[in-house]
């Protein structure tokens, strides 16, 4: 059997790991990636001779996805957990704790989040359960309208834009809530009677185990280990231009005919390689769109007077350039041994590339004096190192369950093409990795020599 994986990020390293599971040594696998590099948006670089991510660094610790596939590959030592510092948030001029106990910054009341707000806002949420409140089950709207309504503009700026930026590299404005916010959707659904009842009814009780975890020598452990169980897997470093139907499956150019295929490729690429196959998929898919980002990873002398807490957090219509600041080398112990403090400074939101599109110098000094702006500390690089990238997340905005729902129906009728990816189910590591497996089973379970007629 022959088969294609279009896509050499974490989500195609893994359909390929797993179809080499499923199917054993005898399956002629092939993996093609536009770029020279696999790993997509995961990337570990050098800073100072030591491995840096320098794309997503962490995964959501509470999901288990990433620590089974660690275990399976014989790498579960790498596992890491942050030091269990809080972050900040910048807005109005100054640093702000973090708000807890709050739903990807909604609060669930004024307790906890007075202090980064102003007292009309404040008594905005505090008086949000009497306030007449409707809601229509099975709406989909975006986050701000839905926050801004209740809690105020101000909520949106400073508690949940600066969460949604880490997360989607977007806005309240950009995000939906059902897609997004699924949990929140489903207690609006079974008819809350606020928003601060939707939320806290969500809420997570309380609990000590970590929130996040990474890899010690970064993700290129992972990617390497991947690669290396998939073998003896071909991989072809060039652009796929079109799909379509052969007579013993697939013919993906230029590479060749396949029985079968995998799309781990981002949601434009996807719509382009599926317009003739699969139009309505294809429609759909062409209707999320991505965003942009940058990251400059600052090395800085160990001694550089960094706060005693995991990163910083920008409000959205703050003067700051940067959008977030992870204090790498507070925030993990394997990097706080080393010789040198790590900072990561974000630039980019949706529909706003102007200033992650600034050429390296440039983006380099506007990390430098954002990052003394917030010490309030002079800042002194040894080094810096930029990682750009171009449509590296995915908006999942209001109705995007609604086009994920339109893909998978649509290619439902094919048992020899499916798709996975960061657009689909969940833009983090673990969500990855779930569809990533998912696909993966579905093209090794399909019935042998069962083909759907040609389009």
């Amino acid at each position: 059997m022959r088969i294609a994986v279009v896509g050499g990020g974490i989500s195609g390293l893994v359909a390929t790991y797993r179809l080499r599971q499923s199917l054993g040594a005898s399956a002629d696998l092939t993996l093609i990636e536009s770029r020279t590099r696999l790993g997509g948006v995961l990337h570990t670089g050098p800073v100072a001779g030591e491995p840096v991510d320098l794309g997503a660094e962490a995964f959501v610790g509470r999901r288990p996805e990433v620590p089974a596939l660690l275990r399976e590959l014989g790498i579960a030592d790498q596992l890491v957990h942050p030091a269990g510092l809080r972050p900040l948030v910048w807005a109005g001029g100054r640093t702000h704790p973090l708000p807890a106990r709050t739903l990807m910054g909604i609060p669930s009341g004024p307790d906890g989040i007075a202090s980064l707000l102003d007292a009309e806002t404040v008594a905005l949420i505090a008086a949000e359960p009497t306030r007449p409140f409707s809601w229509r089950p099975g709406a989909d709207i975006d986050v701000y309208s839905l926050v801004a309504d209740r809690f105020g503009a101000q909520t949106v700026a400073r508690s949940v834009d600066p969460l949604l930026g880490g997360v989607y590299a977007g806005t309240a404005r950009s995000i939906g809530l059902r897609a997004a916010l699924p949990t929140l959707a489903a207690a609006l659904d079974r008819g809350a009677a606020s928003l601060t009842a939707a939320v806290s009814a969500t809420l997570p009780p309380p609990s000590d185990a970590p929130v996040f975890g990474a890899l010690r020598d970064g993700y290129a452990v992972l990617l390497r280990a991947l690669a290396e169980r998939s073998a003896p897997a071909t991989v072809r470093d060039t652009a796929v231009t079109a799909l379509r139907r052969a007579s013993g499956g697939w013919q993906v150019d230029p590479v060749g005919e396949f029985d079968a295929v995998v799309l781990a490729t981002p949601a434009p690429v996807t719509a382009r390689l599926l317009a003739e196959v699969a139009p309505a998929a294809a429609q759909a898919a062409a209707g999320i769109e991505l965003s942009s980002s940058a990251l400059v990873v600052l090395e800085l002398p160990k001694d550089t007077a960094l706060p005693q807490n995991s990163g910083v957090l920008v409000a959205t219509g703050e003067p700051l350039r940067a959008k977030a600041f992870t204090l790498s080398s507070r925030k993990w112990p394997h990097l706080a041994a080393r010789d040198t403090a790590v900072v990561r400074v974000s630039f980019g939101r949706f529909g706003d590339d102007s200033v992650a599109t600034l050429p390296d110098p440039e983006l380099i000094a506007a990390a430098t004096a954002d990052l003394a702006t917030v010490t309030g500390a002079p800042i002194t690089p040894r080094s810096a190192v930029v990682q750009r990238w171009p449509g590296g997340l995915a908006q999942y905005a209001p109705g995007h369950l609604d086009r994920v729902a339109e893909i998978e129906s649509e290619l439902a009728g094919f048992d020899d093409l499916t798709v996975t990816g960061a657009y689909l189910h969940g833009v983090g590591v673990p969500a990855c990795i779930a569809s990533a497996s998912t696909a993966a089973q579905r093209i090794a379970t399909a019935p042998t020599g069962a083909r759907p007629p040609n389009p």
